[in-house]
């Protein structure tokens, strides 16, 4: 919403700036999606190496 607000006085204050950035945000979004999808995958390998280095703490906490 607050986006959408922005947008709206950006529109108000300098419509062909406004009107680009509209027509251009699809493809930027484009752009960062494989971005996104590496920070998942890196974000994921490192969530299964702090799981297994400290897996035998876990383990000694529980007997």
């Amino acid at each position: 919403m607050v986006k959408f607000l922005l947008w709206c006085i950006l529109l108000v204050l300098c419509w062909p700036i406004a009107l680009v950035a509209l027509i251009a945000w699809p493809f930027v979004w484009l752009l960062l999606l494989p971005f996104r999808l590496l920070g998942i995958a890196v974000g994921g390998a490192l969530a299964l190496v702090s799981a297994l280095i400290l897996l035998p703490v876990h383990v000694l906490r529980r007997v």
